[in-house]
């Protein structure tokens, strides 16, 4: 069996949206799935290593990356390393994918998952918190995946709200580039939060119709979101998390004190639960699963 090593490019290609959406969907009804715990370990200078084993009954991966804020705003991404995919009978390497690639996609395959079920709006306009690699693929998932017609940017770097706003145009939406994303928010009923996390981006609060997905923070002292929103979000709305780890990673959760163990969870709620009905703001709580990986190695295997 041959190996292939696929750079970033080669990466994208065997992971479009439809089909990560569609592994996504099939990891979470798959009671074969196993994912372990992940270990992040902290390096020297604020950097972290995380190790994320996944399997089913036919692959096993790991995915290994390190995460370096310090490299935000530089020409060196802040994540760096590889998915490798195992075949579990002969235990031959299958695929080594290219690990931020991987994150980016399937960590906005799961946000459209879960606009597609959630979002009261999810014909936008969108907000677009970060304009980063998550920036990118959350906007490129979301014009391939929902009704979507406009855009707003906004972005700490100028430079990189106009290269993802001119990536927007190319896809056909309307765009703006936005200094002030707070008041964005009264205009966009669909919002991403993709920044490094290491301030709130966002603190008034949404409107009723509101969709957030906030991805940005995923360790307990990460933080995007004012914590008086979060709490209008539980108290007016729903938070959803994407899966059940978050209860101990969401730092926008745990900053703002809220009773995270009665959360439900991605998998906890599919399409037609019987909860169409609930009105109020949605705040979907992304921190990121080596099943996602592992969805991501299925796509890519085809």
């Amino acid at each position: 069996m041959s190996l292939a090593l696929l750079d970033a490019a080669a990466t994208a290609a065997r992971l479009p949206y439809p089909a990560l959406v569609h592994a996504v969907q099939a990891v979470l009804r798959d009671p074969a799935v196993q994912v372990p715990l992940r270990l992040v370990q902290p390096l020297p200078g604020g950097a972290s290593l995380f190790v994320m084993p996944a399997l089913d009954g036919r692959i096993a991966i790991t995915k290994l990356i390190t995460f370096t804020p310090a490299n935000a705003g530089s020409a060196r991404p802040t994540i760096q390393g590889d998915v490798v995919v195992f075949d579990i009978a002969t235990g031959e390497r299958r695929l080594v994918l290219d690990g931020p690639t991987v994150t980016a996609r399937r960590t906005a395959a799961v946000s459209l998952l879960a606009a597609q079920r959630f979002a009261p709006q999810p014909a936008g306009p969108l907000l677009i918190v970060g304009a980063g690699a998550q920036g990118r693929s959350h906007l490129e998932a979301f014009a391939q995946g929902l009704p979507l017609a406009e855009v707003r940017i906004a972005s700490r770097s100028a430079a990189s709200a106009e290269s993802l706003a001119a990536r927007a145009r190319e896809l056909g939406l309307r765009t703006r580039v936005v200094s002030d994303p707070d008041a964005a928010l009264a205009e966009c009923p669909l919002v991403v939060t993709c920044t490094p996390a290491s301030s709130i981006v966002l603190s008034a609060l949404p409107r009723p119709d509101a969709f957030i997905a906030a991805v940005g923070a995923f360790t307990p002292g990460m933080v995007e979101l004012a914590p008086d929103l979060v709490r209008h979000c539980a108290r007016h709305g729903r938070v959803v998390l994407d899966t059940p780890d978050a209860r101990h990673e969401a730092g926008d959760l745990l900053q703002a004190g809220l009773d995270v163990a009665g959360l439900a969870a991605l998998a906890d709620l599919p399409r037609g639960d019987g909860n169409e009905a609930r009105t109020g703001p949605v705040l979907f709580k992304s921190c990121g699963w080596a099943g996602w990986d592992l969805a991501a190695a299925r796509a890519a295997i085809g």
